[in-house]
Formats: C-alpha cells, structure tokens, sequence
C-alpha cells in the first residue's frame, strides 16, 4: 500500500462537515474514523458557529469549511468541493461516502475532470431513487450497504458492488437488561415512517396492549426540519387512533439512557430511499438488547430473523405484532438475545475495519 511510513493518506469526502448534523454519509464516516487503523485520514469540519454534537470526531486531520450550523448546503457543498479537489492531489486515495441523489449524476461527470486520476472508493450510505441513477458514472470501486441497493447500482452500470456491513462498536453500546417499568415504553423512529407507527400502535392500544410511545423526530439530514410533521397534527393522530400516552422527542439529550428505558424499537417507513440502509438507531438498538419491529423492505434482508419485519403500510398487522410482542416476555426475550448475537456477529468494527483495509489495499497496489 502507499504510504506505508504512516499508513495511506486517505481522503474523506462527505457532503457536510463530520461535526454538522447527522446524516447516513456522516455517519458512517465518523465510524470509519474510530474503526479502520493505520490509515491517515484527512476529513471535513466546521471553522465557524456551535457544535450541535458532543465529543470530538476521532483521529485524522480536519479541512475547515466556513459554516454555522454545518448543513449540507449548497455554499458548503461547494466549499468541500473545491477543498477535495486540492486535497485529492495530496492523498494516496478518496475515499467518497456520498449518497446517489438528485445532483450526483453530475458530480459523477465533473469530479475526474478536475480531481485527477487518484483512485476512488465510493461507499453509498443510503438508499437509492431508481430516477437518479440516470446518467450517473461510478466514481471507482463502489461499496453498499445492503445486497439491494447493490443489486440496484449495478444494474446501472457501477460494475462489481461490494457489500460491506456498517459497523457498532458494542463497548459503547453495551446491553442492557430490560427494565421493569409500567406502562413499558414502544420508541418508534419517525424519520419517514411516523403516521405508519401511530396507526400501528393504535391497532395494538385497541387490541388492549398499554404501553407508552415515545416519538423520536429528530432526524439532522437534508431538510429534516421541514418534514417533520407539526405538533398539533401528531395530537390530532394520536387522540383518533386512542393513543392517551404519547411523547415527542425533537432532541434526544441521553440516547443510551433512552434506548435502555424503551422495549420496543418501532420503524416502518414505506420506502427507504435516502436514508441508511441499515439506520444506525436499529444497530444501537439491537446492541442493547431491545427487539426491532420493521418494515419489511429490501434493505433489511441482512438482518433476516434478527428482527420481526411487517408488511410496509400494514398498520393492523404492525399493531397485532406489537402486541404480542409486549404480551410476551419468552418471546421478547429470545428476539432480543438474537439482536445482540447478530449485531455483535455481522456489524462488529473489526470485520468493518478488515474489509475497507482489504479494499483500500486492492486500490492501492
């Protein structure tokens, strides 16, 4: 490999700054920085305004972009950009961890015209729109996230797709015993599936299950904030589906605390297109030991029976399973036992860390 006085010098090229908001690319990105050794890795952050997360982003040297809140805007989209094409020149490898959205088609074209013939691996950290694959170009050597989305990139012509697992690192989210509290807690992510758990839970509160659901809406990605749905219209849901105990989280000041007092992981979007295929609450939850109720999408197939997948847009299924779930400890407690078995199996950081040192080595030599 190059760069073998101190390790490659890789190049992190994300669309925001790793210590702006959280995003499937930034995510994974920072995981990246605590897991894969030996690798000098240059990454962005942000110059100027309030850190919104707490802790530092581990290792590497930061490329200061000028942004407050560090969104993935077009001004800073534009700063990273210009920033990587210099800094491409100076490193052994890029490696992109971008989405394929609206947009990347383009990029596609642009980025070896002015970048230079350094390699490239593109991990795509998300979900992909069918649409937006419409002239796009591989940048290099692409990785997915789940078996789907390769399939699906490449038959758009990204040539041989490698599946890499995300990563968890389970020393810090260790599991957790169940805690004995009434009513027990269902916590249902509503990043794109928050009418669908409420319709759900309401099915399960009807068929006489008592719990309480805690939304948690507070997902930092691209225009987020805008598709939250408003307050009153989650009262409103809550008071005709039954739901008489209900809390919305907008910001989550303690989220291994929170993942400890809940029971019950609950996310059913329809469709996962932009977001992560493996979303990284699903692994925290499944490392603590908490079962995961999902919809039954192509992108979580890899967890095949380490957690109950409904029918997408099914809420009186949903609400049947959940149901039974809480009315069964023997059942609660094999589905939990197998979530951290699993995660600790196929998501642990070393075979994360053996497989980007594998790719990084096949680019390099």
């Amino acid at each position: 490999m190059s760069g073998e006085r101190g390790g490659p010098r890789v190049l992190l090229l994300t669309a925001g700054p790793l210590d702006g908001p959280e995003t499937p690319g930034t995510d994974l990105a920072r995981e990246l920085l605590g897991t894969v050794p030996h690798v000098e890795y240059a990454w962005f952050r942000r110059w100027w305004g309030r850190v919104r997360r707490a802790g530092e982003v581990p290792g590497g040297q930061g490329v200061s972009v000028i942004s407050r809140e560090g969104a993935p805007s077009p001004a800073v989209r534009l700063q990273i950009l210009t920033a990587a094409v210099l800094s491409a020149r100076r490193t052994d490898l890029v490696h992109a961890v971008l989405p394929v959205g609206p947009g990347f088609a383009a990029f596609s074209r642009m980025w070896p015209r002015v970048a230079g013939r350094r390699p490239v691996l593109h991990t795509v950290p998300a979900a992909v729109e069918g649409a937006d694959l419409a002239d796009c170009r591989p940048l290099g050597r692409t990785v997915a996230l789940s078996e789907a989305t390769a399939r699906q990139l490449a038959e758009a012509g990204f040539g041989d797709v490698r599946v890499v697992n995300p990563s968890i690192r389970l020393d810090l989210w260790p599991l957790r015993r169940r805690q004995e509290r009434t009513p027990p807690m269902v916590l249902a992510i509503g990043d794109g599936g928050t009418e669908e758990a409420m319709l759900s839970a309401g099915v399960a509160a009807r068929a006489g299950a008592r719990f309480q659901l805690v939304l948690a809406l507070t997902g930092d990605g691209p225009g987020a904030a805008a598709s939250r749905p408003p307050e009153d219209l989650l009262r409103g849901i809550a008071a005709r589906e039954g739901l008489l105990d209900m809390e919305v989280l907008r910001h989550i000041g303690d989220l291994p605390g929170l993942l400890a007092a809940a029971d019950v992981l609950l996310y059913v979007p329809r469709r996962m297109t932009g977001r992560a295929d493996v979303p990284p609450m699903v692994l925290r939850a499944l490392a603590t030991g908490r079962p995961a109720i999902l919809s039954d999408l192509p992108e979580f197939a890899g967890l095949s029976d380490t957690v109950l997948r409904t029918p997408p847009a099914d809420p009186h299924h949903t609400g049947h399973l959940l149901r039974q779930l809480l009315d069964r400890p023997w059942w609660w407690d094999r589905i939990a036992e197998r979530g951290r078995a699993t995660v600790a199996g196929r998501f642990g950081p070393d075979r994360c860390a053996a497989a980007y040192t594998r790719l990084y080595r096949e680019l390099l030599t």
